[in-house]
């Protein structure tokens, strides 16, 4: 915006702000904040002086993107005066402009607005989370040179290695404070294959380790994108991203053209017979073919017994939309409306295939045997929790598998200390032969030890399907269980305790980081709907909490970029009324408010200041006020 049409806008808005006839205003006006550095939506003040006047001004604040975010009363005694004006908008150089006697008189920079990631509610489970998770992360944070090139990514806890897996599900949690998070996707992308595969994991040269893909994964490529979308969506950096687009198609046009891949009579993605998506087949151990050494069934071959296995047909099908979305950025019109469809159609498939009623049959063969020692039928397994945040269920499927594993943690006989199996009930001893490892006897490592990453993904599923408490349930007992012993594993034996190896570190980002998104994307209710918070939905969800909450403080900060959303909420339970002021980086906010359980009816909704029609939105028992907002300065008041 140039300085005149600024100058104008800030005449427009003075002239809606009564002033008081006062003697003429002297030429010697400034004002100075009293802090560098603001914070959002936390009050800052402002001295000001106007030289000889006493009387009433107005200093209007401006963000870094030229939107007004606020004008602020003063009154000035003797040339001084005093005001809090609240910090909103776009982060970056906030301006300023003061008017007095209806005229400016003074205009210059006010502070810098800066945001980084925080929960404030008075329970330390909830405030505590986020810093504990950070803890954990950074200790798998691996950089090191390759290709000439440095490279950082988030390791597994029990591989020193930088798989594509480990580092995309860890980015629901490094996204709030790391800044590096181009660097693997584009070594990944130099490792592609000509034929549009990946590698899973990255070579490490100084160990003398190359690239490798384990044979029977079928979900590398469909991560891949997934992993450069919600890069994307971080940064808001189309010329990466379109840099990086080649190297999704390849990667999608291997996974439906592959024979070892996709299964044209149906339509769908397969793989061998492994356990959910884990990187080993069913049947005893045997020898490696290039090694000769005693090894788990990692390759493909005549023996291989084929199946389709619902994480990878979910996953390619939120990769479709994702992929859809960035190539309508660039006019990709045909293509994009091509992978929405596949991926409307392939959900078609797969639910006539393996949706039972309550969850996703584990793996359904091609052809038809037998597995002694367990009934498959019931096998519940984890990419059912993380079919629930893909955005690829109906409102019915999502409740049926949160409902599915509620049941299960409670019904007569169990002894699992929490429900976050990798699967249940798990295969019978030896069933997946590992030389001995662990995994080979039932509740061990994916065959049925309970995993957080399960545990996170279920939490964020339950406060997305109306499960709200269950979803706080769930984020307590783990904070509980992260308190207690000052570290969180990749997995626990059922009954609680965990493998006493050293290549299991105690400081699982897979899983705290599935965790942190449970909380700041379910409990504070904060989503993306667009880039860099551009576009966001905001459903906070205090009122199932189990300790009573009065007031939350939450920020949602890309370190990456400058997206951001903060806001505050009130809830006044004898008043009857919910108060909420929210802003951020977006253009527009849909919010989604809470009621609390004992509220069966709403008499009135205001949004900054003015009422506006009431609209109830409800999932099962849940109710929410939903409105939208647009600009940086949002507030919200439900009355009961």
């Amino acid at each position: 915006m140039r300085i005149s049409r600024l100058f104008t806008l800030l005449t427009l808005i003075v002239a809606f702000v009564a002033v008081p006839s006062v003697p003429a205003v002297a030429q010697s006006a400034s004002f100075t904040s009293t802090q560098a550095v603001a914070a959002p939506l936390q009050p800052v003040g402002v001295n000001v002086n106007v030289a000889g006047f006493t009387g009433s001004a107005t200093l209007v604040v401006f963000d870094s993107a030229r939107r007004s975010v606020g004008a602020f009363p003063v009154s000035l005694s003797n040339g001084f005066g005093f005001v809090q004006v609240t910090p909103r908008g776009s982060l970056g150089t906030h301006w300023a402009a003061l008017f007095a006697n209806g005229r400016q008189v003074a205009s210059g920079n006010l502070y810098q607005l800066d945001a980084s990631t925080s929960v404030r509610t008075g329970v330390p489970a909830w405030d505590q989370l986020y810093p504990r998770v950070r803890e954990f992360m950074l200790t798998k944070r691996l950089s090191y040179q390759l290709d000439g090139v440095d490279v950082m990514g988030y390791r597994s806890p029990d591989s020193p290695l930088i798989w594509l897996r480990d580092h995309y599900y860890q980015g629901r949690g490094f996204r709030y404070f790391e800044t590096d998070l181009t660097s693997a996707l584009e070594a990944f992308r130099r490792a592609q294959q000509p034929d549009g595969s990946f590698p899973d994991f990255l070579a490490r040269p100084q160990w003398n380790i190359p690239a490798f893909r384990t044979p029977v994964e079928a979900d590398v490529e469909y991560l891949f994108v997934q992993a450069v979308y919600e890069v994307w969506q971080i940064t808001g950096n189309d010329a990466w991203m379109q840099s990086m687009l080649p190297s999704m198609q390849r990667a999608i046009n291997y996974t439906l053209s592959s024979p070892i891949r996709w299964e044209p009579t149906l339509g769908l993605v397969k793989r061998p017979f492994t356990i959910d998506t884990w990187d080993f087949e069913y049947g005893p151990t045997t020898r490696d073919p290039n090694t000769g050494k005693p090894a788990p069934r990692h390759w493909i071959d005549d023996q291989t017994r084929w199946g389709i296995f619902h994480g990878d047909n979910t996953g390619l099908a939120e990769a479709l939309r994702s992929l859809a979305t960035m190539e309508r950025q660039f006019g990709l019109w045909e293509s994009a409306w091509s992978r929405d469809d596949l991926a409307n159609k392939l959900m078609e498939r797969l639910n006539r295939l393996s949706w039972n009623g309550r969850f996703y049959t584990h793996h359904v063969k091609l052809i038809p045997y037998d597995v002694p020692g367990v009934d498959e039928a019931e096998q519940l397994s984890l990419s059912n929790a993380i079919a629930l945040n893909r955005g690829v269920l109906t409102v019915e499927q999502g409740r049926a598998i949160v409902q599915e594993y509620n049941d299960r943690i409670s019904r007569p006989g169990n002894t699992a200390f929490a429900e976050w199996w990798s699967i249940d009930p798990p295969f019978p001893p030896g069933a997946y032969g590992l030389d001995g490892k662990l995994g080979e006897r039932p509740g061990e490592y994916v065959n049925g030890g309970i995993m957080p990453l399960v545990g996170g993904e279920l939490a964020r599923g339950a406060f997305r399907f109306g499960y709200e408490d269950y979803g706080f349930d769930i984020l307590r007992r783990y904070f509980d269980m992260i308190q207690r012993s000052g570290a969180t594993y990749l997995w626990y034996y059922p009954t609680g305790g965990f493998a006493p190896v050293q290549e299991f570190l105690p400081s699982d980002g897979w899983g705290s980081s599935a965790m942190l998104g449970a909380l700041l994307e379910g409990a504070a209710g904060v989503e993306d709907k667009g880039l860099r918070y551009r576009s966001v939905s905001l459903s906070p969800r205090w009122p199932a909490a189990p300790q009573p909450i009065a007031n939350a403080s939450v920020v949602a900060r890309y370190a990456a970029s400058d997206g951001y959303v903060a806001y505050r909420w009130e809830l006044d339970r004898e008043a009857g009324q919910l108060r909420m002021e929210a802003t951020g980086s977006a253009d527009s906010m849909r919010l989604r408010l809470l009621l609390p359980a004992e509220v069966t009816s709403v008499s009135r909704v205001f949004l900054n200041g003015q009422p506006v029609p009431v609209q109830l939105e409800t999932i099962a028992t849940s109710r929410y006020v939903v409105l939208t907002a647009n600009g940086p300065i949002v507030q919200v008041q439900v009355e009961f």
